[in-house]
């Protein structure tokens, strides 16, 4: 689990996306983010994910964010993952665990009884000036845009935004 709290300064990172450009946080200085953290590509929760952000890309867009995926998987995999199901954002590759690690999204998990490490499905709203407005522990895969917009606007509202 994350040590990282809503109103926190998010983390800088870098990171390569599916078509090999270099992507930072830095870059969306004055933009709204969505750093969503999942597993692997072409698995089924990943894959539903993926493509409820994708079929939700314009809303999410029109209300002023930029997504961006990152796994551990390579970027030929993601290149892909991208390819097949027509994903508009860029996902980036983190095989060293290097934007992982600093948003604390690796972690032991339990799959039929048995632990293990990998990487703990994790979202975050990142706000124009670098802070973390909404940290989603564990995202619904299916219907995550609404979560995001859901959330958003309930902070927007009641003038959570830090």
């Amino acid at each position: 689990m994350t040590a990282l709290t809503e109103g926190s300064k998010a983390p800088a990172f870098k990171g390569k996306d599916q078509n090999g450009s270099l992507h930072s946080l830095a870059n969306y200085k004055g933009q709204k983010l969505i750093i969503y953290f999942y597993p692997r590509d072409n698995t089924a929760t990943c894959t539903q994910q993926a493509c409820n952000l994708r079929d939700n890309f314009s809303l999410l867009k029109k209300n002023g964010f930029v997504v961006l995926g990152v796994s551990p998987d390579p970027i030929p995999k993601h290149k892909k993952f991208a390819e097949t199901h027509q994903l508009p954002f860029a996902l980036l590759s983190d095989p060293d665990h290097q934007i992982i690690d600093k948003y604390g999204v690796w972690g032991e998990k339990k799959l039929y009884g048995k632990k293990y490490m990998g990487l703990l499905r994790t979202s975050f709203i990142i706000d124009e000036k670098g802070l973390i407005q909404k940290i989603f522990l564990k995202p619904k895969s299916k219907i995550h845009a609404t979560e995001i917009l859901e959330a958003w606007a309930l902070l927007k509202k009641k003038k959570y935004i830090f």
